[in-house]
């Protein structure tokens, strides 16, 4: 195709056999023909194109009548009517008002020159109106050319007895099952009415999608798209329901969990240090206590089991996956496929530094390329430099408002400042992620064209590269911070870090990260999965259908009456709708959402939950999309998801590196474990709250440290959370014994945890097989079956050229072995010197020596051709059969 949407021009498929009471709009204006595709190209006003002592103008009469233009291959002539374009092709052209309107005019003449000599045949009709002429162009693709694309491609379609069913061929039409020609290779069956009765409604989300109807209306690559978000949301089932299990095990122990029984007693009467600076006073741990109840809800034994399991989910997801994507192939008819590459980028070099390949192509030399790369590493190390800085302004906003809030004089506010600043920070997260992402994507796509990729692939695959990298960084910058950085850095009483010199930097809660990681993921999934992947793909395309309604009632009254009189036919309709801008932004949704639910889920076990009630609404939302609100993209082959399958191997492999650490480091599961079993007297967890705190002097405070004015001002010695030294040992504050035997388990865990799930995950990786058993079954009894009548054919070739020399043998003469070889074909007894054209010089069939070489053998098997046993049993015939190999 030599136009494309960038040049104007849009290529749009017409399923009107699928809608209800327009049938006569099914056809040309014959109403013989059928309407298959409809182009669709804008026609500006006065551009001149002239060439030698023609001119051809471009132009839309003031008031023209609704012309109609038929053009069909072989049965008639172009016409030239008000309002199209007619340009002699062999002539020199010289642009007068726009070059590159007059370009596009050639290559669309061009363009529809080569469809009528395909085969094609056209309808052109004209709307005019105020604003720029938008032209509809129809095909109709007649029965010859639909049978020779058919044998081309290699389609299998259905027979009367055949089985399994052949490819098609012109040949032998008598053969399949053809009750009527307009219906062979009809899109009857990819009616958009029957999508939407069983796809795209909210009522049949508890129905399998059609994924074969899918395929053929939308082609196989959305296919594959829809079957594999059905494979992820149905796998999604079992990952919730242990999810579900595992909150619920905290919900039941959290009552009988040691550590939130000793923090909330009040007999305990643990004094910490003030968390700010001056204004900050003394306080109770007992007041942190219904954090430490519900930081038990995701922190306790149950978590490392469901971060084991969910790792073996991953490895069973994508075995699952490639199963079903093999199962769609075999079905599909893809096994075979080769994808062709096509160049599609169109280069605007400086001449000198190009270069000439096989065949005549040019190629952009290193110098052309240097530059693009070197403006994409620039700028996608200004957006990682640009996502830490918004992480780092939200970090700058939580110690600020903690800060002020701590100076408030109302007690409920101070009471409130963890809570308050956690959820205002997480929701401005939220709001700098779904710009960023906006941004982020149009910039991906600006940096992809700058690096000229040479295919259409090659373009798709580096733009997702970029986008998933930015976007990757962007969603999950924010959740890292809290899981790895929040607390590790900000230093101890007395010796604080401080940022811009006033501010301290901030601490985890009393019960531990787990719990602001659980509220920080838990907001960004969610908000993100309602805002940008619900409400943003429901209220744009109305919002833009809107503007739209807008536009359209500042027309004139005489267009109003026009419209009126001939309403608009189903393309005019189907042009109205948005276009596809591909399947990029659908997959980049859910790859984000399956970081969500891999790589963080031992912080938030009902992620899962959150997914699957999000895919639920998505698969129904992404239907009526694409079939009620997009115009029908084009079909494109592809035997697999491409890079996408990559880039969830890839992050199966992180998640278990990421749930390690977060475990090991975020969780106090290692800490609980090495007080049980190397300090607790008794084996239990009594007196772990005790062991965690370590103690501070209030005299060693820093001058304005200390708090000015404390409703305990008896304290002398408050505790805060490390394994550090106390003040009255001979290494006061550094860090103690405990602190490095805790992380040297927290290490060990990590190695251990890490090698443990890999392995397992290698084991069902193993245990699964790629290939299911029914598919691998069928492909040998196919494989067998196309061998047999190969051989069948094979053989009855070979009787046939025996019969054929046989019937014209004559003795021979010259060499005087040659009469062994009087049944061979002319090349093999112009190889033992015989003449070119035999005692007579009549000239015979040449045929395959190969044939000769598969089948004697099984000629001399078999009993029933004396002929072919008497060859066998000659030597001077075998060593013919072999001088033919």
């Amino acid at each position: 195709c030599l136009l494309s949407s960038r040049e104007g021009v849009l290529v749009t498929d017409h399923p009107l056999s699928s809608l209800p009471g327009r049938g006569s709009c099914q056809f040309f204006s014959d109403g013989r023909r059928k309407v298959d595709y409809v182009l669709v190209f804008y026609q500006r006003k006065q551009i001149s194109v002239r060439g030698g002592d023609r001119l051809h103008r471009l132009s839309a009469p003031p008031h023209p009548p609704h012309r109609l233009s038929v053009i069909s291959n072989g049965t008639g002539q172009r016409s030239a009517g008000d309002g199209e374009v007619c340009v002699d092709l062999a002539v020199e052209v010289e642009l007068e008002a726009d070059p590159a309107e007059g370009e596009m005019v050639l290559i669309r003449e061009e363009f529809e020159a080569r469809l009528l000599e395909a085969g094609l045949e056209m309808e052109r009709d004209t709307e005019v109106r105020d604003q720029p002429v938008c032209v509809f162009t129809r095909l109709h693709v007649p029965w010859q050319v639909l049978s020779r694309e058919a044998e081309f491609l290699k389609i299998k379609v259905p027979t009367k007895k055949v089985r399994p069913p052949p490819l098609y061929s012109r040949v032998c039409v008598c053969v399949f099952n053809i009750t009527s020609k307009d219906t062979f290779f009809d899109n009857a069956t990819r009616s958009r009415i029957l999508l939407h009765d069983e796809w795209a409604r909210y009522g049949a989300f508890y129905k399998y999608q059609p994924v074969d109807l899918i395929r053929k209306y939308f082609g196989e690559k959305i296919g594959l798209y829809f079957a594999w978000l059905g494979v992820y949301t149905q796998l999604l089932i079992p990952a919730s329901m242990v999810g579900i299990i595992v909150f619920c095990y905290g919900c039941y122990t959290v009552d009988m969990d040691v550590p939130s029984l000793e923090m909330c007693d009040k007999q305990q009467n643990f004094t910490m240090c003030p968390l700010c600076d001056g204004v900050c006073d003394y306080w109770h741990l007992s007041t942190a206590c219904g954090t430490a109840r519900a930081s038990h809800l995701f922190d306790n034994p149950a978590t490392v089991f469901f971060a084991i399991f969910m790792s073996l989910w991953v490895a069973t997801f994508l075995e699952h996956w490639k199963r079903r994507q093999i199962s769609l192939n075999h079905s599909w008819d893809l096994t075979g496929l080769e994808e062709e590459e096509v160049n599609t980028i169109t280069y605007h070099t400086p001449q000198p530094h190009r270069t000439r390949g096989r065949g005549g192509v040019e190629k952009l030399t290193w110098r052309d390329r240097l530059p693009g790369y070197l403006i994409n590493i620039s700028s996608i190390l200004f957006m990682f430099g640009l996502t830490f800085s918004a992480v780092f302004g939200v970090i700058v906003y939580r110690i600020v408002v903690s800060a002020l809030m701590a100076m408030s004089p109302d007690p409920e506010t101070k009471s409130n400042v963890r809570v308050t600043v956690t959820a205002t920070a997480v929701i401005i997260n939220l709001v700098v992620i779904l710009i960023l992402d906006e941004i982020y994507g149009a910039v991906a796509v600006w940096l992809t064209e700058l690096e000229i990729p040479r295919t259409e692939s090659n373009f798709e695959q580096h733009l997702i590269l970029k986008a998933f990298l930015l976007k990757f960084m962007n969603a999950y910058a924010p959740i890292f911070y809290v899981a790895f950085f929040k607390g590790r850095f900000a230093g101890r009483p007395g010796d604080y870090v401080y940022v811009f010199n006033d501010y301290r930097m901030e601490e985890c809660a009393p019960g531990g990260c787990l719990i602001e990681l659980c509220i920080q993921l838990s907001i960004i999934m969610v908000g993100k999965q309602l805002i940008q992947n619900n409400v943003f793909e429901i209220g744009i395309p109305k919002l833009k259908k809107l503007i739209r309604a807008w536009k359209g009632k500042g027309i004139s009254l005489e267009e109003r009456e026009e419209q009126r009189a001939r309403p608009p036919q189903q393309w005019n309709l189907d042009y109205t709708l948005v276009p596809f801008e591909g399947l990029t932004p659908e997959y980049m949704e859910m790859i984000i959402q399956f970081g969500f639910v891999s790589l963080f889920v031992a912080s938030f076990p009902l992620a899962p939950l959150f997914a699957l009630l999000n895919n639920v609404i998505e698969i129904r939302l992404d239907a009526k999309k694409f079939v009620t609100e997009l115009r029908r993209p084009d079909a494109v082959q592809a035997k697999d998801i491409g890079i996408w399958y990559n880039i969830l191997s890839g992050m199966g492999k992180f998640s278990v590196i990421i749930n390690a650490f977060v475990i090991s480091f975020t969780s106090d599961f290692i800490p609980r474990l090495v007080y049980q079993y190397m300090y607790s007297q008794t084996g239990t967890m009594h007196g772990f709250i005790d062991h965690t705190l370590s103690h501070f002097n209030v005299s060693n405070f820093r001058p304005g440290n200390a708090p000015t004015s404390s409703y305990l001002s008896e304290t002398t010695v408050c505790r805060y959370k490390d394994y550090r030294e106390p003040p009255w040992s001979a290494e006061a504050y550094q860090f103690s014994k405990t602190y490095w035997a805790v992380l040297a388990a927290r290490l060990a865990f990590v190695i251990l945890f890490q090698n443990l799930v890999m392995f397992l995950s290698l084991l069902v990786a193993w245990v699964i097989p790629d290939v299911p058993k029914n598919i691998s079954e069928q492909l040998k009894r196919e494989k067998t079956l196309l061998v047999d009548v190969f051989l069948r054919e094979e053989k009855e070739k070979f009787h046939l050229l025996q019969s054929l020399f046989s019937s014209k043998d004559l003795p021979s003469q010259g060499h005087p072995d040659t009469a062994h070889f009087r049944t061979l074909p002319l090349g093999l007894s112009q190889g033992l010197g015989q003449p070119p054209g035999g005692e007579g010089g009549e000239s015979r069939v040449r045929c395959r020596a190969a044939s000769f070489s598969q089948f004697t053998r099984q000629m001399s098997m078999s009993p029933s051709n004396n002929a072919g046993r008497q060859m066998s049993m000659s030597p001077s015939n075998d060593a013919a059969r072999h001088t033919a190999v």
